[in-house]
């Protein structure tokens, strides 16, 4: 899989956790803006998606076996649009809560990826 891209996704993500925290202190909820870092958070998971789904084909094996790496990949994926169309239900400061823990997940489950993938480098 694609290191760099694994790297930078956990990065963003962490980066809209961070901004949707600074919501969260200024008791505010998510607002278009946060929609647009999500968006920008999910084509990158997209991609990650279509890497590995792509690396897959190819024939080539995570270490930790395929269903884990494919379940991971699709969590991975659904983790942030899931959070923003839960803040929508909830336009407080509660809703910021819900994408910055996403956000969060996104970024645990990068790290959990790159470790089934194989961190050698398989």
């Amino acid at each position: 899989m694609l290191d760099a891209l694994t790297a930078a996704l956990g990065v963003a993500a962490l980066a809209l956790a961070a901004w949707c925290g600074h919501a969260v202190w200024r008791d505010q909820p998510t607002k278009d803006w946060h929609f647009i870092g999500m968006a920008v958070v999910t084509l990158l998971a997209l991609a990650q998606l279509v890497v590995g789904l792509v690396q897959l084909g190819r024939g080539e094996k995570p270490e930790q076996g395929t269903v884990l790496f494919v379940a991971y990949l699709v969590g991975a994926f659904a983790a942030v649009p899931a959070a923003g169309l839960l803040s929508l239900t909830e336009r407080t400061k509660w809703g910021s809560v819900t994408v910055a823990a996403g956000a969060v997940v996104l970024a645990v489950l990068e790290v959990r990826l790159y470790d089934i993938w194989g961190s050698a480098g398989a």
